[in-house]
């Protein structure tokens, strides 16, 4: 698997960003390479600084189609294909957060590092019919926050970025969590006094 993954990044590399593009979409949908897309943003982006964007474009949009093709899969498989390709645990997880918290329990867990664990999520939004719509703005806030975070870092930090992110992923981590349930409660909030006042004119 190591050589498979080393492979991998290789050729990665070798393209660019279209690379960090196939890979994001892989370990979004049906495969796992678990930190490779952090540490291929990170590598890029310290070689190149002034594509930054370009790159956490890439490493977004790729996760945004590789879980939009496993939240397709939740949504014709339902339940069952749930429980059989995840641990039993994670998929009474996800459905309880996902009942619970909506969208939010799509968007955290998309910034979050691994061991978190994601795709019960994303395929628990399909399970629950979620509009395609509200699910890709769901996960696009997620990733974007992620990537162009990481993005960030290996500009102001270069080669000592992944040593900062390993040593401060939790930290950082639950922080952009922290903002991303607070601009979604901010949101709602006055999503709702829209509404209300709309109604009471």
């Amino acid at each position: 698997m190591k050589r498979i993954v080393a492979w991998t990044m290789g050729a990665a590399v070798a393209m660019g960003g279209p690379g960090l593009f196939l890979i994001a979409l892989l370990d979004s949908s049906f495969l796992s390479f678990p930190e490779v897309v952090d540490l291929l943003l990170m590598g890029l982006v310290t070689h190149h600084k002034e594509r930054m964007v370009f790159y956490a474009l890439m490493a977004t949009l790729g996760s945004i189609v590789g879980c939009f093709m496993l939240y397709a899969v939740g949504r014709k498989g339902g339940e069952a294909f749930l429980r059989k390709r995840f641990h039993e645990r994670h998929v009474d997880r996800a459905l309880a957060v996902f009942q619970r918290y909506g969208l939010l329990a799509v968007a955290v867990p998309a910034i979050l590092p691994p061991p978190v664990p994601f795709k019960p999520f994303v395929l628990a939004a399909g399970i629950a019919e979620v509009r395609p719509l509200e699910f890709l703005l769901a996960v696009a806030l997620g990733r974007g926050v992620r990537y162009f975070g990481e993005g960030v870092l290996a500009v102001w930090y270069g080669e000592r970025a992944v040593a900062f992110l390993r040593e401060n992923a939790r930290v950082a981590g639950l922080t952009a969590a922290a903002l991303v349930v607070g601009a979604a409660l901010a949101w709602t909030i006055w999503h709702r006094r829209s509404r209300n006042s709309a109604g009471i004119d």
